[in-house]
């Protein structure tokens, strides 16, 4: 118990930051890579890389390589357990 509530405040942390909420709420229609997300949120590269390396590491996005693109989408299951734990807090 005391290691998933380690996790889940890092995951909320990790939160906190605007551009990873607008991160996120972009993938929320599906799958896009780098430069979609980047023209969508008006942001250089080297600033929604960084912030998609953060939700990765936190395993709130995944990603896949095609070719010279990478490719991401929200990983349902960190996704889920934080929004089940603000529900409950709720």
């Amino acid at each position: 118990m005391r290691s998933d509530v380690k996790k889940l405040s890092n995951v909320f942390r990790v939160l906190s930051d605007e551009t990873r909420l607008r991160l996120l709420l972009a993938l929320q229609g599906g799958e896009r890579n780098v430069s979609e997300l980047c023209k969508k949120l008006r942001l250089a590269q080297p600033t929604v890389s960084h912030h998609l390396g953060l939700l990765r590491i936190h395993g709130l996005v995944k990603n896949r390589r095609k070719g010279k693109l990478v490719y991401y989408s929200l990983d349902g299951n960190t996704c889920s357990r934080a929004a089940r734990a603000v529900s409950v807090m709720l």
